[in-house]
């Protein structure tokens, strides 16, 4: 098998190459001929890196975003990003915005690409005409963006072997776990998109019922999970082991939602939750309101 990748080939938001030397190490703790299910695919860097160091192991990538079908495009990202380096050449320093009639080439250059090829990974596009961690996925998204001259000097070099080996499976994670839960000693790698963080680039939307979902899968299993400081859900969790006799305190209230608005363009639900003792649990009420995320 060839060489260990220890970062993605492609761009993409959330891929875990800061962890990747303490992966390996956590790999080691398992039997050769383990079977590890990769539940939220993403980039693939978790089950190449398990693959490459677990030769003999079952390695199950659920490709969920079609990261497979980005790198299969590499060779067409690769023309259009040099089409686009040459469009803009000089004219522009490195990082600054690229105005006027030029933008409106490159945009239009990207339409080109779109209509002859059938696709344009925006992603890896998005990487090249904005900053970090800033992505759009269309045409009409991107024109509505300031574009800067980040682009990559050089292309990126195809990696026909990155999947290797790898059983690629593309649904919802809880049918493939369904699969392979009975699987005697199956490690599940869980990287779910962090909860309380911009998951605009996945094909799906979280609520916190699904994070909580999620923890299903990892009583009675091995497991490597991966969360962040920005979510609460070690918090939740271990508030919750500390006080396992309270239960729902909202069981059975009624609920009410007022929509507010900041602005124009965001605003939120308030919820107000209402209980008394005594009154039976048809009688309680609850009333909320929106989200800002739900604007």
């Amino acid at each position: 098998m060839t060489k260990m990748n220890l970062s993605a080939p492609l761009p993409f938001v959330g891929q875990k190459r800061m962890f990747a030397k303490e992966f390996i190490k956590v790999l080691d703790q398992f039997p050769d001929d383990t079977v590890f299910v990769d539940l939220f695919g993403g980039s693939g860097l978790l089950s190449h890196i398990t693959k490459r160091m677990k030769p003999t192991s079952t390695v199950v990538y659920n490709d969920f975003d079609n990261y497979r079908f980005r790198l299969a495009h590499i060779p067409h990202t690769n023309k259009l990003l040099a089409d686009i380096r040459t469009l803009v050449g000089d004219s522009v320093p490195k990082h600054k915005a690229i105005k006027g009639k030029l933008r409106e080439c490159v945009l239009k250059r990207i339409e080109e690409e779109e209509a002859s090829v059938g696709y344009v990974d925006f992603i890896t596009l998005s990487s090249s005409l904005m900053f970090s961690m800033k992505y759009k996925l269309s045409v009409e998204e991107m024109s509505k963006e300031v574009l800067y001259n980040n682009i990559r000097k050089n292309g990126y070099p195809e990696s026909l072997d990155y999947l290797e080996g790898l059983e690629i499976v593309s649904c919802d994670y809880k049918e493939v776990y369904n699969q392979y839960k009975d699987v005697p000693g199956v490690v599940f790698l869980i990287d779910p998109p962090y909860l309380s963080t911009d998951v605009g680039t996945y094909n799906m939307y979280w609520r916190m019922s699904d994070y909580l979902d999620v923890l299903k899968v990892l009583e009675g299993h091995s497991f490597v999970y991966f969360t962040s400081n920005k979510s609460s859900i070690i918090e939740l969790c271990e508030w919750i082991g500390a006080n396992k006799t309270i239960g729902n305190p909202f069981e059975g209230c009624t609920k009410r939602e007022f929509n507010a608005h900041m602005n124009y363009s965001s605003g939120y639900t308030d919820i107000m939750l209402f209980k008394k003792q005594g009154i039976p649990i048809d009688n309680c009420l609850l009333y909320t309101s929106p989200s800002p995320r739900d604007a």
